[in-house]
């Protein structure tokens, strides 16, 4: 074989390989717009049938990666790699990174059945993993939660489901717990009538359950009243700030004293 062979073989192989390539390549993106319109169209139709936000979101993302995983297969079995052994190849990685990222199973698990037992869902405001937030996504492995100071924290699912949930959604309405202390000289009567009608004109205070004002303790330096008007989870802070606030102006138009702490003696 002379060298115009060798370079004809050659320059035939490479035409061949490139040709390969930019079909491989038109396949991938081919392949990833058809991906992506099928997402389209299953979030369209299960939109239409009011599919809750957490149970599409999850369901479009078991869909994404095996439609992904197909189509690198696909493209593998074009360009002669057996799939067969390709995909006991895959059974045996997996096998391996559950032996060694067991962790990330266990996220998954979890996140299947939050999906299932539904403690909450998209929007809801929770505390869950050690985290107080509003729920903003339930992914396959981790559920990301916006905090009240506007930092999304990603949380794995494991987390999650092993510890105690709190859903603050969940009810209708939620009790502000605050505390108003008074001098000792004045009647907690008369504070608690004037606390109740200041507390009553509060905007987004719930008239039922009517709020509760009680005395709580009596301390050294005097009665110490619980506050605790009843509100909608989305106006609770506004709620807590406006009762403090009506706290202190009914107590001052009424002239009560500031409380003074006593000072404790250290006994020698």
């Amino acid at each position: 074989m002379n060298v115009q062979e060798i370079l004809q073989q050659v320059q035939t192989a490479a035409i061949h390989l490139g040709l390969q390539i930019i079909a491989a390549i038109i396949f991938w993106v081919v392949g990833r717009w058809v991906i992506g319109l099928v997402g389209d169209i299953l979030r369209r139709a299960l939109e239409r049938q009011k599919v809750d936000p957490t149970l599409l979101r999850y369901i479009g993302s078991i869909v994404a990666v095996t439609l992904n995983i197909a189509l690198a297969i696909a493209i593998l079995s074009y360009f002669g790699v057996e799939t067969t052994s390709f995909a006991a190849l895959i059974a045996g990685i997996g096998i391996a990174i559950g032996a060694a990222w067991g962790g990330l199973l266990s996220n998954f698990a979890a996140g299947a059945f939050l999906i299932v037992l539904r403690p909450f869902k998209v929007g809801d405001f929770v505390s869950a993993g050690g985290v107080t937030g509003t729920i903003k996504e339930i992914g396959l492995f981790a559920t990301a939660i916006n905090t009240p100071d506007n930092v999304l924290t990603t949380v794995g699912n494991s987390r999650i489901f092993a510890d105690n949930i709190q859903n603050f959604t969940a009810n209708p309405y939620r009790r502000v717990d605050l505390k108003a202390q008074l001098h000792y000289s004045v009647d907690h009567r008369d504070a608690i009538t004037r606390l109740k009608s200041r507390i009553a004109t509060i905007p987004n205070v719930l008239q039922d359950p009517a709020p509760d004002v009680e005395p709580l303790e009596f301390s050294a330096a005097g009665p110490v009243l619980a506050v605790r008007p009843y509100c909608h989870n989305d106006h609770y802070w506004q709620v807590y700030f406006d009762t403090n606030a009506a706290i202190r102006d009914a107590f001052g138009e009424a002239g009560y004293p500031v409380p003074v702490q006593p000072i404790e003696v250290q006994q020698k």
